[in-house]
């Protein structure tokens, strides 16, 4: 199918991805490692010490690398890397699938028009990252969460576009 503008494609000819983000180290859905993840960004925002650079956080920061790094790798694992996928019609969270090969399998999903905002939560410890949880709301019903986005506030800007795009081609198609 052509398309006058790269990438760009009508919600009813296909699904097409707009944006992918890539959890945090705080995501909570991958216990017990976005706990520790959360308790690790608490430890570095200390910053109590001598000056900017000598400070409490930091010497947490550096002891533990090793932790951070085991923490990072095993988020790359199959079966716990996730990621976040916005496309023209839905929000979706994938798991890395191994089996002959590597894929990436739906776990959930939200549609576009089944929110009308987005509340971005930042919990204890995720402020050092910067990341912080996706709450879509459909009214006052929370209708799906993303936990632990990185840079959490421009997913949720792209989001809101991609719904407001989405439910107004849905309701021009009603009205014609």
């Amino acid at each position: 199918m052509t398309q006058p503008i790269a990438g760009v494609s009508p919600s009813t000819a296909s699904e097409a991805t707009s944006m992918v983000v890539w959890p945090g180290l705080t995501a909570l859905s991958t216990p017990p490692l976005g706990r520790l993840g959360c308790t690790l960004g608490r430890l570095y925002s200390i910053e109590a010490g001598i000056g900017n650079i000598l400070t409490v956080g930091n010497v947490f920061a550096l002891l533990s690398i090793p932790i951070a790094l085991q923490m990072f790798f095993a988020g790359l694992l199959p079966g716990l890397a996730r990621r976040y996928v916005l496309t023209n019609r839905r929000v979706i969270v994938e798991r890395l699938q191994f089996s002959w090969s590597a894929k990436w399998v739906e776990e959930m999903a939200v549609s576009l028009d089944n929110f009308d905002s987005i509340e971005v939560v930042v919990l204890p410890g995720q402020a050092w990252y910067p990341a912080g949880d996706l709450i879509f709301r459909n009214g006052e019903v929370e209708t799906f969460r993303l936990m632990g986005v990185t840079r959490p506030e421009t997913f949720r800007r792209t989001c809101l576009k991609a719904h407001t795009s989405f439910v107004g081609v849905q309701q021009l198609a009603t009205v014609s």
